[in-house]
This record gives structure tokens, C-alpha cells and sequence, in this order.
């Protein structure tokens, strides 16, 4: 700022008339002009303030500085940052004795204010500086806007990190979502390598969820998904991460431990999921899920999304292996997971396309599984008999089928037959299915056409098809008399045969509308009397077995 000289009547006649608030102030920090703008702004009169440096002080409170001490005395910058926080110094020139300085103030009887003071030197004859001009303003309108402003960015700058929380978080349960997976992935598998550490991943996949949302709504489903969500989240280690990947499939990102560790985990999950009773107190339902397990480094992967698409292969294989288990790429068929391991751009295109096909072939099977299986489960809601004979009939067939060393593939047969072996009781009206009393022949008759309708219900897919004939026989009988066919013997097929004893054993054992449950004894004694003419002798010998031997109860 320039130098000015107030010793002219006609400038001190222009700084008293000024709309804007000046005061003069000498070396020795007293005010020698104190203009009526500035009586205005600080509530303090020229009578007060004239020829006086006490007043000075209490026109601040007791916790401001006193500005009287920074307009003459050339203290160093740091200094002055230091003793004076309250205050914004915009321009400080030590040569020219200027400055421009704004802060928070109390003047006395008046609210706080934020004030700009703006000073130039004022020298005399001598060309000496020996006071100094000030301006003061009142930018409290401006500093409250500034406020506000910086107020609002702070709630943006907040709004924006609750936003891509929400962007990276499933809205149903709250996980983790697929688009946190491929952020994440990459950044664990480059720190796994770094630091030579272990890096698992399980996927989880609901088996047959489908039928549960067919059967009790969309509603049930999404609180079936809210509480396996919440239930993983406990089961997991603390530092573990679990993510929605997909409708009913979820990973759980686990950082320093090898697959072992994790396969121990794996099945710890699983163990926890088959005992729990998911939905509501009037309706609850069992999920069975199947498990894919891999690792880094067992596994050779490069990318995470080798890892991940890895884990998607095994969970194929578990699937096609009955589900509800744990699998490793170790398990099952291992060319599937060959892709991996491929060097050319070439090799790599053709695999990663034909796994992306395998697993869309996969979601449409299941898809129509799914939907034959709520076929089955529609017989429930009709017949609560029926519901809780299947349950009972897939677990007595499954034991058999395992003592009679059938191989993986059969016994996944085996087990999907027995939970659709009465779904032609669909095409049974409910006047006959729900009887109370004994059938007549006429009602047995349509009765016994149930297998056939299951048969025709699933023989257009193709998938299926192996299930049919052990659907289609399990009313017929070791001595011909049995239907639909009169087949005999061994001519009759295993899984058909197994089916039958775990059929009838479950029936004797459970209260019909026409009569009470038979006791275990009496039942055991009539599969006794039945072996050689209605059942496999040799099957019903390895049955009882099992029930001795307390394996089936």
C-alpha cells in the first residue's frame, strides 16, 4: 500500500465523513481518530476511544487478541501464526509496515463478528512512519457463507462415501456386492505374492433355491437370504470377507490361510447351514448348499479372476455330484479346471468360452430342476403326509444306496428319485389323495397311476431321464405282481427296488388318515414277511441292517 499523511484538515474531514469504518492508531497503540462508521460497527464512541490504548483492549473479549499489538510492531510472520489462531493474515509486507488480516471478534455488547482489518502507514514531516490507518469490515455475511459452504462439501464429501458404500453393498443383506469382488480380488492376490502369504476363496451356492421362491414367494426367499447372509457373517474369522456374488451365490474372501484351513472352515459352514431352520416360526425350511474350495498359492492362477473362475468350475462339479458338499478343485474331474493353466491367448479364449458355457448350461438345468422339484413340493401344501414321507424316503434310500457301494452318480440318482417318486400324485384329485378312509378298486386304480403320470411329466427332460425308470417301477414287486408293468426280479431296476423298501418302510412307520403308525418291530417284521416277495431280499437284508445298527431310526 501506498504511504498516507492525515496532518491536512481536508483528510481528516474525508476519514470522519467515510461510510466506512477507519480509525488512526500511533506507535504508542493509541487511537488518535476514530471515525462515526466505526462507532456504528463496534457499538464504541470517538469520546471513548479518543486518545486512549485502554479502551482498546476491551473492545475484544478476553479471549481475542489485541489487534493494537500487530499494527505498528513488525513481528515475524511464524510469530504472529503462532499467537494469534483466530486469525487469517491475507498480507503481511515488514518493508511497508501494510498488512491485511481478517478474524473472529467480540466486540463488547455486540455479537461476534467476522472483520477484516486492512492498515497502511501514515508517516510524518520527517518521512518517518509514525501512525497507521485502518479500515475495518464486516465480512461476518461472507465468512457465514464460506462457513456454510465448506458445511455443505463436508456433507457432500460424506454423502459421496455413503454412496459408494451403498454402490458396493447388496441391498438385500447388506454384503458385500460383485462389483467389491473384482476391486478387492485383485488387490488380495497382488498382496498374497508380495508378501508370500495364502489366499482362499469359497463360493457357496443355495441348491434348488428356485423351488423355495415358487413355493413360498419371493418375500420368504429374500428373508432365507438375510439370514444365511447373517449367518456366514458369524461363522467367518474376523478378518474374512463375505460377498454376494449372485441371486443365491456367495464368496467369502479368506486372507492368510491355505486350503486346509479353509476346507475345515468350508465344512464347519456347511455343518451350520444343514442344522439351521431358515425363514419364519409358522414356515421353516432346511437349504442345502453346495461348497467350492481353492487356494493360492496350491492353486496356479495369475489373476484373481483365474481364482474366482476356478471356484466356479469346482462349484459345477459339486453340483453335478449331488450338491450339499464341499469340493476342491482336487475333487471330481480335474480337465475342467485345465483352462487355467493354458499359455496361449488362443487355448485361453476357446476354454474361458467354454466355461462361461458350462456354467450357463448349469444355471439352466438347475433352473429346470428347480422347477420339477416345486412340482414335488406343491404335494406338500396338498398332502402334509406326503411332504414329510419324501423327506423321510430320500434319507432311508441314500443310506441304502451308499451301504450297497452304488457310485456317486447313482446315488445322486437315486436321491432325486426319491424326492420325485410321488409327483404324480399331482394328477390325482384331492377327493382320493386325502381320503380318510380305505380306497375303493376304482379309486385304487387311478392310485396307481401316479408313477406313469411322474414318468410323462419328466420325460421330456432330457437331463432327467435316468431317474425315470426308478420313478416309473417303485410300485412294482420282486414276484411280478406289482405295477405298472409286472416287471420281475432283477429285471426290475435297483434304484426302483431300493426305493420301494424305503417307500414302504417310511409308510408303515408314519399315521395315515385310514389307520395309526405301526411301531418299528411290527414294521421291521412286515419288511421281514416281505422280503422275497415284494422286496429284494438281498436289499432288505442290508436294510435291516441298518436299522440295527441304528443308521436309519
Amino acid at each position: 500500500m501506498a504511504k498516507h499523511n492525515l496532518t491536512h484538515p481536508d483528510a481528516k474531514n474525508m476519514l470522519q465523513g467515510s461510510s466506512i469504518a477507519h480509525f488512526v492508531i500511533n506507535k504508542d497503540h493509541t487511537i488518535m481518530e476514530w471515525n462515526r462508521a466505526c462507532e456504528v460497527l463496534t457499538g464504541h464512541s470517538a469520546v471513548r476511544m479518543l486518545g486512549t490504548k485502554n479502551h482498546w483492549m476491551p473492545f475484544y473479549s478476553s479471549q481475542r487478541p489485541c489487534l493494537a499489538d500487530l499494527l505498528i510492531d513488525l513481528a515475524p510472520r511464524s510469530e504472529i501464526n503462532k499467537q494469534y489462531k483466530n486469525m487469517v493474515i491475507k498480507k503481511w509486507d515488514l518493508v511497508e509496515g501494510a498488512y491485511e488480516i481478517e478474524g473472529f471478534f467480540a466486540p463488547l455488547g455486540k455479537r461476534g463478528k467476522w472483520l477484516r482489518f486492512t492498515a497502511a502507514p501514515l508517516v510524518g514531516s520527517n518521512g518517518k512512519i509514525t501512525a497507521s490507518i485502518e479500515t475495518i469490515e464486516d465480512i461476518s455475511s461472507r465468512k457465514e457463507a464460506e462457513q456454510e459452504k465448506e458445511k455443505l462439501n463436508k456433507e457432500l464429501l460424506k454423502s459421496n462415501h455413503r454412496l459408494k458404500s451403498l454402490v458396493l453393498r447388496d441391498y438385500e443383506t447388506g454384503l458385500f456386492n460383485r462389483r467389491f469382488l473384482d476391486e478387492v480380488m485383485e488387490a488380495e492376490l497382488t498382496r498374497a505374492k508380495r508378501y508370500n502369504q495364502s489366499l482362499s476363496l469359497i463360493m457357496l451356492d443355495i441348491d434348488y433355491f428356485k423351488s423355495i421362491n415358487n413355493m413360498y414367494g419371493h418375500q420368504f426367499g429374500n428373508l432365507c437370504l438375510q439370514q444365511l447372509a447373517k449367518l456366514l457373517q458369524k461363522s467367518v474369522r474376523r478378518y474374512d470377507i463375505v460377498v454376494r456374488s449372485a441371486g443365491e451365490e456367495f464368496i467369502i474372501i479368506s486372507p492368510g490361510i491355505d486350503r486346509l484351513q479353509t476346507l475345515v472352515l468350508a465344512q464347519r459352514i456347511l455343518d451350520e447351514i444343514n442344522v439351521y431352520n431358515f425363514g419364519e416360526r409358522d414356515s421353516t425350511v432346511k437349504l442345502k448348499v453346495s461348497i467350492a474350495v481353492v487356494s493360492y498359492p496350491e492353486e496356479k492362477v495369475f489373476k484373481s479372476e483365474n481364482l474366482v473362475e476356478l471356484a466356479e468350475q469346482v462349484l459345477i462339479r459339486a453340483k453335478e455330484c449331488g450338491g450339499n458338499r464341499v469340493y476342491t478343485s482336487g475333487d471330481g474331474k480335474k480337465s475342467k479346471t485345465k483352462f487355467l493353466l493354458q499359455k496361449t491367448n488362443k487355448q485361453e479364449n476357446i476354454l474361458g468360452l467354454r466355461h462361461k458355457l458350462d456354467r450357463i448350461t448349469l444355471r439352466a438345468n438347475q433352473n429346470l430342476i428347480e422347477a420339477i422339484f416345486a412340482f414335488a413340493k406343491a404335494i406338500e401344501l396338498r398332502d402334509h403326509y406326503t411332504g414329510e414321507h419324501v423327506e423321510k424316503t430320500v434319507l432311508y434310500a441314500t443310506q441304502l444306496g451308499r451301504s450297497l457301494k452304488l457310485n456317486t452318480e447313482e446315488i445322486e440318482d437315486l436321491r432325486q428319485a426319491a424326492i420325485l417318486h410321488d409327483l404324480g400324485k399331482l394328477g390325482i384329485s384331492d377327493k382320493i389323495l386325502l381320503k380318510n378312509s380305505k380306497l375303493t378298486d376304482s379309486e385304487y386304480t387311478q392310485i396307481k397311476k401316479h408313477p406313469q403320470i411322474a414318468a410323462d411329466i419328466l420325460r421330456p427332460i432330457h437331463f432327467l431321464r435316468s431317474v425315470i425308470p426308478y420313478i416309473l417301477y417303485h410300485h412294482e414287486r420282486w414276484d411280478g405282481r406289482g405295477y405298472p408293468s409286472g416287471l420281475q426280479g432283477e429285471l426290475i431296476p435297483v434304484g426302483a427296488r431300493i426305493i420301494a423298501i424305503a417307500d414302504v418302510f417310511q409308510a408303515l412307520t408314519s399315521n395315515r388318515p385310514y389307520r395309526k403308525a405301526f411301531t418299528k418291530d411290527e414294521a421291521v417284521r412286515i419288511m421281514k414277511e416281505g422280503a422275497g416277495s415284494q422286496f429284494d431280499p438281498k436289499i432288505v437284508k442290508v436294510f435291516l441292517k441298518l436299522i440295527k445298527e441304528k443308521k436309519i431310526s
